[in-house]
């Protein structure tokens, strides 16, 4: 090998601007092939070809650190650096000028079938001039494609990554868009919805939730990371709206489908700006569910739980862990207080006939309801004029103001007006006509009406949580060696209250 590089040995260098280019396009193979035709016309042997796919305007690429390093192994083999053109070196002045020197320091003279390099002032000049030019091009086609960019944002297009629960199609009319990307749409509609809601009440209960879907990309051991839940919640990408702020797009209507209506996006907004919300305990788990939910009736402080060390095993106690209370360190046994829950679950269950006449009062009213979406449809558009002769008037105001912090508070008050235009537009498009049947919407509810203690019965902690949340207004009270204290429920098992006669009579005062 020592004997052919002194015979004028040649090395190939090829670039391109992105890794995307090595598999969709020819770019590297046709650099390649002008080079290889160069070298036979010169008579040279191509001892080694280096590619990059990196932008032109860098100068730290790891194909051009290996032909440095090639070079430098061989000093002083009188070594030829092929190029297909000087755009390929680099698309950067000072970018080429640092590339030209260190391959000149490490032995090489670069030559290339395009350009001929030399040490004369009319070479020096020329080959300056095709630098500049290259970089006048890069900056100029990195200009064109903002430009296109932003211009299919105004027009309703998404020309960024693709988040997850879209991928891109090739639409006819259309070009690339954003279409849903199943199973991933239905688990991030599940996971803000959840939100919107207070299924999950903080951010951390979305963050499990998504850890437990087995399709969810997570990164190395399966976790799913904060800042990615953090800005899931806020994309507005997720309602069919588009924009871009940094480029002067303000928000409008995408031309993909939305996975969350633009209302539900709002109440995320409204929860993230919201009153904190303590984290969930690390201790909550399955082994105790009823941590946290029941308080000591003595000092209404919330029970704790642990596991205590036997002389065979470990048992599991509940307890109240105040100072100064009668029952502090007071351990009740877990089947004793979890079994007297489950009962009173049980008596939650309505009588069939009570069941079916409120099934039946719940059809009569989404009937009136949906024969009266005319009606609702005409007040819905009487108040978006009224926002749209609001947003005019702070305009006409805006125009007339001239103090700054006068002009802010004006545009966030557009803003905000903005938004509401936005959701009542939905709800009048959607006035009048369910998304989905009376059954297909209530059914899961009616089922838990039915017998709440059928998803208590579940293994998921999730459930069991969802069971208090949804069956009880207020935290229980329980008093040790009496059981539970008489319960707040919400409303609608207080609808159903009139059953629960036999209980509310063996329940203490």
């Amino acid at each position: 090998m020592t004997k052919d590089v002194a015979n004028r040995g040649a090395i190939i260098y090829c670039r391109v601007s992105s890794a995307a280019q090595t598999k969709r396009g020819d770019g590297l193979s046709s650099q390649k092939t002008r080079c290889l035709e160069y070298a036979r016309m010169k008579g040279y042997r191509v001892l080694e070809t280096f590619v990059d796919d990196a932008s032109g305007s860098l100068t730290d690429r790891p194909g051009m650190k290996s032909l440095l390093a090639f070079l430098r192994k061989h000093r002083g083999a009188d070594l030829v650096v092929l190029i297909d053109d000087i755009s390929r070196l680099a698309r950067g002045v000072k970018a080429h000028i640092e590339l030209r020197a260190a391959i000149s320091l490490a032995g090489g003279t670069l030559e290339s079938p395009s350009v001929e390099f030399g040490d004369d002032a009319d070479s020096e000049l020329q080959e300056y001039i095709l630098a500049t030019v290259a970089q006048h091009q890069r900056r100029k086609n990195a200009e064109q494609t903002l430009n296109r960019m932003r211009a299919r944002v105004m027009n309703g297009y998404w020309p960024f990554a693709c988040p997850i629960g879209y991928r891109y199609q090739k639409v006819p009319g259309h070009g690339k868009m954003l279409v849903r990307d199943e199973p991933f749409a239905s688990i991030v509609q599940e996971a803000l919805e959840g939100y919107a809601s207070g299924r999950f009440q903080i951010q951390a209960e979305v963050k499990r939730f998504l850890e437990d879907q087995p399709e969810f990309p997570k990164v190395a051991g399966g976790v799913v990371r904060n800042q990615f839940v953090a800005k899931l919640l806020n994309r507005v990408i997720y309602t069919g709206y588009v924009e871009a702020p940094d480029w002067g797009v303000s928000l409008r209507k995408g031309q993909h489908e939305p996975i969350i209506s633009y209302e539900t996006f709002q109440k995320i907004q409204d929860r993230l700006n919201g009153i904190a919300r303590a984290p969930n305990r690390k201790d909550l788990n399955a082994d105790f569910p009823l941590r946290g939910a029941v308080v000591c009736g003595h000092c209404s402080t919330p029970l704790t739980a642990c596991w205590s060390k036997g002389k065979l095993a470990h048992h599991p106690y509940y307890l109240c862990p105040k100072r100064g209370c009668e029952s502090y360190g007071k351990s009740i046994r877990r089947n004793v207080i979890e079994g007297e829950f489950e009962d009173l679950l049980k008596e939650l269950q309505p009588s069939a006939n009570l069941f079916e006449t409120a099934y039946a009062m719940f059809k009569d009213l989404w009937g009136h309801r949906a024969a009266h979406g005319e009606g609702r449809t005409k007040a819905l558009k009487s108040e978006l004029v009224k926002i749209e002769k609001q947003v005019d008037q702070f305009l006409d105001r805006i125009a007339d103001a001239e103090v700054p912090s006068v002009v802010s508070a004006y545009e966030k008050r557009i803003k905000r007006l903005e938004d509401q235009k936005i959701v009542l537009a939905e709800k009048i498009a959607k006035s009048g006509r369910p998304v989905r049947s009376f059954d297909e919407t209530l059914r899961t509810a009616f089922e838990f009406l039915a017998n709440p203690w059928n998803l208590w019965a579940s293994d998921r902690l999730e459930d069991k949580r969802a069971v208090l949340k949804l069956a009880f207004a207020d935290r229980l009270t329980y008093v040790r060696n009496e059981g539970f204290r008489t319960p707040n429920l919400s409303l609608p098992f207080k609808m159903l209250g009139q059953n629960f006669g036999d209980f509310f009579e063996m329940a203490r005062p």
